[in-house]
């Protein structure tokens, strides 16, 4: 028989609240809220706050009603993928295997280690080590498996750690709410709730069957994370994870305007790639080949995101650096890499809740007729000649 996996989730408290007070300290015990405008929502906030029923993704305006005296910080994304990529090279220079969940959320697979040292004293010296490195509180889950495991640090927030044995994985989620239990949005808690199911133990101890009739294949997910199983491995980390297309003209060019136009295109369909795999990119490279086959590359660091106007900005102010020579092109390419997991709502610090709707209802349509159903006008009349042009998104995406 297998021996049990050994697997640690780490997640930074409150991370962005935790960034703004190592740069500003007399925000320490303070309620603070990270987000935009009045129009905007709440990307994150502090414990302080949440007393009051704040919470992420909650409309600005209804926040500062339940908490008025909150300090609101508009957000700096600079500043936070700085110290995402800090914690992450502390983890990179010790973690056998990794997986960078989120700019702030970490698994790691340890198996083995009670051999040598103990995985969960070698947990906590990890976290140790990150906590006095970079100034931030994490909270620490150890388990025999990543669902388990998050959830146990769910539990140990904030600041302190958790270590559930193994076998002991119903024991440890029967008593909770349903709500705690990842992948369980607020709809199919709700749908639950209606059947009169409110902890686990209860969801636990359903038919599988009748699940699988009531909610297809998710009834087989729901039985298995009531249950704390999870087979999941961990994602290896790797900074070169990228997606990326090309552009091959029939004919070349020198019509800027147009391809820009065809930037735009190009930079729209990466990204909602990203939202659909819930992804966030932090590197953005542009590529030309000119007529005579000279390729120039130029690409840059930017904060985690993927909102399609702050990555076509970035791609077209590469364009306007990288061509110079005012020469015919024959080819552009556009790249996204440096990925991550992580929620599309923490690259939205400036975005209006409509604006946040809008993207949401885009991608649904997407989501549901096809990459092609919805599209800016500007690349409209682009549609037509995509399709006659078989070489014209030739590369990964």
């Amino acid at each position: 028989m297998n021996s049990p996996r050994s697997i640690i989730h780490m997640d930074m408290d409150t991370f962005f609240v935790s960034v703004e007070r190592l740069i500003e300290p007399k925000l320490l015990d303070k309620p603070v809220i990270i987000g935009g405008s009045n129009r905007g929502v709440v990307a994150s906030c502090s414990y302080e706050t949440r007393k009051f029923g704040v919470h992420s993704a909650m409309p600005m305006k209804l926040a500062l009603q339940l908490c008025p005296d909150a300090t609101v910080i508009s957000g700096d994304m600079e500043a936070y993928s700085r110290y995402s990529h800090q914690v992450t090279e502390i983890i990179t220079e010790v973690a056998p295997i990794f997986e960078k969940s989120s700019v702030d959320e970490f698994y790691m697979d340890v198996s083995g280690m009670d051999k040598y040292f103990g995985c969960f004293q070698w947990g906590k010296e990890l976290r140790n080590k990150i906590i006095k490195e970079t100034g931030l509180p994490l909270s620490m889950g150890l388990s025999v498996n990543k669902l388990v495991s998050k959830v146990a640090t769910g539990e140990a927030k904030p600041n302190n750690t958790r270590q559930i044995e193994p076998g002991m994985e119903t024991v440890f989620l029967d008593p909770m709410s349903i709500r705690k239990i990842p992948g369980i949005g607020k709809k199919t808690a709700q749908f639950l709730m209606q059947m009169g199911i409110h902890k686990v133990e209860t969801l636990r101890n359903m038919p599988r069957q009748l699940l699988e009739q009531t909610f297809g294949k998710n009834g087989t997910l729901l039985w298995q994370r009531a249950n704390g199983i999870d087979h999941s491995p961990i994602t290896p980390y790797s900074e070169q994870k990228s997606i990326s297309t090309e552009s091959t003209f029939h004919h070349d060019s020198m019509d800027v305007k147009q391809m820009k136009v065809i930037l735009t295109a190009m930079v729209e369909k990466l990204a909602y790639k990203l939202r659909s795999k819930n992804q966030l990119t932090c590197n953005i490279s542009i590529k030309i080949r000119y007529s005579n086959f000279d390729t120039e590359n130029r690409q840059k660091k930017i904060s985690y995101t993927a909102n399609d106007e702050t990555l076509i900005r970035y791609a077209k102010e590469l364009f306007d650096q990288l061509y110079t020579r005012r020469m015919l092109i024959r080819m552009i390419g556009v790249r996204l890499s440096g990925l991550v997991h992580g929620n599309y709502q923490i690259s939205l610090f400036d975005d209006t809740q409509e604006h946040i709707q809008l993207f949401q209802a885009m991608d649904t349509i997407r989501n549901k007729h096809g990459i092609e159903s919805i599209m800016r006008a500007n690349t409209l009349g682009l549609d037509k000649r995509l399709r006659e042009n078989k070489n014209m998104f030739s590369g990964e995406i």
